[in-house]
């Protein structure tokens, strides 16, 4: 009776993280990591403290859309972990602030960090703290909680038919003073943006877009979440069927 449970325990369906966590390819560390703990080796110890949280540990919640349809809000960070396994992180400033108070100088970091699967989801965070490498981790984990899945789609007139790996329509985003505006571009065209523009919407998976800015450009945190902005307007959208077959919109993931 026992070998029976063992093959339906083996059988039974698991999210794709925790499949990698708990696979003895992958229970060996084949270096050191750039920053941070080993998510995998966070998800073997894991204990969910929340409803969405032991669905996924269950095996009830496959997938990151699956946990989106379930209307319960992502408060644990190993939920991310667990169902896209293949997120990236980038830092992208990382800034020492100084202020003098009674007792003395006192000194803090400002880390601006975006995460993403390169597959229609990105996540973007700004934290402080005493320690560079604690706050490094922290705004990685926070920029993870703060998904959004991103529109893309076939939207500019020089293009071919079909879809495409730029954006839909135009869309405007605003931090300060910063004013960014993404516009549809043809295949190829690449993403004409500045530098923080650019990686935040690689880590997003657009290949191919226009941009206009205005303002305050220089500025690294606000211009990286003016493109934020931007990218989490167009998911705002209301769009008929038509539309979306038309401009061949994909929301989120497109492998399966």
């Amino acid at each position: 009776m026992s070998e029976e449970e063992n093959q339906i325990e083996e059988s039974s369906p698991i999210a794709p993280g925790l499949a990698l966590a708990h696979s003895p390819e992958e229970s060996t560390d084949e270096g050191p990591r750039r920053r941070g703990p080993d998510p995998l080796a966070a998800l073997r110890v894991w204990q969910p403290r929340t409803r969405l949280g032991r669905m996924v540990l269950n095996g009830e919640v496959l997938s990151y859309e699956q946990a989106l349809a379930t209307g319960f809000p992502i408060r644990e960070v190993e939920i991310v972990d667990a169902l896209l396994p293949d997120i990236e992180d980038d830092v992208l400033s990382v800034n020492m602030i100084q202020r003098m108070t009674d007792s003395g100088r006192r000194v803090r970091f400002n880390v601006l960090c975006a995460v993403g699967n390169g597959d229609g989801y990105v996540g973007l965070s700004v934290c402080k703290g005493k320690e560079v490498a604690s706050t490094i981790q922290k705004a990685i984990t926070q920029a993870k909680l703060n998904l959004i899945p991103v529109f893309r789609g076939n939207g500019s007139w020089e293009a071919a038919e079909g879809p495409g790996n730029s954006i839909p329509f135009k869309a405007t985003g605003r931090s300060g003073s910063t004013r960014v505006t993404l516009l549809p571009a043809p295949s190829g065209k690449g993403l004409v943006i500045g530098d923080y523009g650019r990686r935040v919407l690689k880590l997003a998976g657009v290949a191919d877009v226009w941009s206009r800015s205005s303002g305050q450009t220089r500025s690294t945190i606000n211009f990286a979440k003016a493109t934020y902005n931007a990218l989490e307007e167009l998911s705002r959208a209301k769009l008929s069927d038509e539309i979306r077959e038309r401009l061949h919109i994909t929301v989120g993931r497109r492998s399966s």
